[in-house]
């Protein structure tokens, strides 16, 4: 089978889309005075529930990313799973490499998790912030397993983003 017959045949499972987002690390982490890194991104549809008891959530990122590698080493991570109204969020941030990562969060409402201090998007359907509890290599991905440690319930209306045949879709 071929990369291209696998990513059609994926292409046919519907996902709902979901932007990841971390903050990297202080500069100097001895320094409590110094500034945070950049607000990091990405748009991802690989990402569900693993468990209840405790609260697990996993998502595949690319092996190599700048977000594989930021969680690497910072632990501290956020979800803002995106209504369908969001589709222009899910599209900028889906072009990781035509656009630096301080234009991405341009013109975007979001606030600072509290437990994270990762961004999470304003008026998006749900918000998780997690800690990294474990990673799994997988082929030319990794899985990030997070505890979830807050989640919130803005009152976003609408249905979600999904994607479906390499296209954003609404339901309905």
């Amino acid at each position: 089978m071929s990369n291209d017959e696998f990513r059609a045949a994926m292409s046919r499972l519907a996902a709902g889309v979901v932007l990841v987002t971390a903050r990297e690390p202080a500069l100097d982490p001895d320094d409590p005075t110094a500034p945070a890194g950049e607000d990091v991104g990405m748009t991802a549809t690989a990402f569900l529930s693993v468990s209840l008891d405790p609260p697990l959530v996993m998502v595949s990122l690319r092996e190599g990313s700048r977000m594989d590698d930021l969680l690497a080493e910072q632990p501290l991570w956020g979800v803002s799973v995106l209504a369908e109204s969001q589709r222009h969020i899910a599209g900028r941030f889906a072009m990781k490499g035509r656009i630096s990562d301080r234009l991405l969060f341009e013109d975007i409402p979001y606030v600072r998790g509290t437990a994270t201090g990762a961004p999470l998007v304003g008026g998006a359907l749900s918000t998780l912030e997690c800690r990294t509890e474990q990673t799994v290599a997988a082929g030319d991905h990794t899985l990030v397993i997070g505890r979830v440690l807050t989640a919130s319930l803005p009152s976003a209306d609408g249905g979600p983003l999904m994607y479906f045949r390499g296209r954003y879709r609404q339901l309905g």
